[in-house]
């Protein structure tokens, strides 16, 4: 059984690799190294960052790495590792460790009474980055974003973010967006399924070296946010009986080669959430438990109860 699993994305992050696992040794220490799993996606870097990642996280018991084949983006690489976490929690972090590791105790004691933890940077409704112009950018961002997904969450970049795992799972299926506006998602469609939503004050600090650019990611993050609320968030299930196990789906799940998927229990169904590539696999696991294959949309899955395969 591993308890936590931590999603590091990672693109051209080879410099910062090291320091960021000096910063979260202690906190393996303190949840025990072997209750956590750590996952790497490297973004299609253009160093040797995957290499890094390694030889810094390699002699962990439980370390996956993965590589996309070009940059596709900072949602697109949290979405694969949310989709192959194995731990009860997770949480996902940047590389360099900006928020203090020793913080994530306090985030699975959260997520004992709350689906979804974003960490929050924000005092008093403000955050103080370094520059005064860094600061009033975020507030007039923060109101761009508040204005078109109607989110009241102050801090939605922040990269640390805990999550139980089956509705991790459930919002890397449903999510589309690719690149940084991916973090903005999360909070629309957590709202949208009707998610217990606790922010975590969060210390942390500005580490040099990031891969964000400032001008050329703000316009296509602000484009991207404008079109979540007319997205049609569609995708496929297998409706099967309210009463069905876990453990049997998984067993068929696997020979129809089937993985990081999410059953969100009603009481009068229970809809089994599979990839959008995963309609095949998805007829296969219909056709053994008697079910249907079909679309839902995020009103039907609204207030289920969620759990991972």
């Amino acid at each position: 059984m591993i308890d936590l699993t931590l999603v590091i994305p990672a693109f051209n992050e080879s410099a910062r690799l090291q320091a960021g696992y000096d910063r979260l040794a202690p906190t393996l220490e303190v949840f025990g190294a072997s209750n956590v799993e750590v996952i790497v996606v490297d973004d299609g870097s253009s160093d040797n960052t995957l290499k890094r990642a390694h030889e810094v996280y390699g002699h962990l018991e439980h370390a996956l790495f993965l590589q996309q084949p070009t940059n596709l983006g900072k949602g697109a690489a949290l979405r694969l590792g949310m989709g192959l976490a194995r731990g009860t929690n997770l949480i996902t972090a940047d590389a360099d460790m900006a928020i203090d590791p020793g913080q994530f105790p306090l985030y699975t004691t959260a997520l004992r009474d709350s689906d979804f933890v974003p960490g929050t940077r924000a005092v008093a409704g403000r955050i103080a980055y370094g520059s005064r112009l860094r600061t009033v950018s975020g507030s007039v961002f923060h109101r761009f974003v508040h204005h078109y997904t109607h989110t009241g969450q102050r801090d939605t970049q922040c990269g640390c973010k805990g999550f139980q795992l089956g509705p991790a799972r459930l919002l890397a299926l449903l999510a589309m967006v690719d690149r940084f506006a991916f973090d903005v998602e999360l909070f629309y469609l957590a709202d949208q399924l009707g998610l217990r939503v606790k922010p975590l004050l969060v210390t942390w600090q500005d580490v040099p070296g990031s891969s964000v650019r400032p001008m050329q990611d703000a316009w296509t993050m602000l484009r991207d946010i404008r079109g979540i609320r007319t997205t049609h968030y569609e995708n496929i299930v297998v409706e099967l009986a309210p009463d069905v196990s876990v453990e049997e789906i998984a067993k068929v799940a696997r020979e129809a080669r089937l993985q990081g998927l999410v059953l969100a229990r009603g009481e009068e169904n229970a809809l089994l959430v599979v990839g959008r590539d995963g309609g095949p696999g998805g007829l296969g696991v219909a056709s053994v438990l008697d079910g249907t294959l079909r679309t839902t949309n995020l009103a039907e899955l609204r207030g289920r109860n969620y759990q991972a395969v």
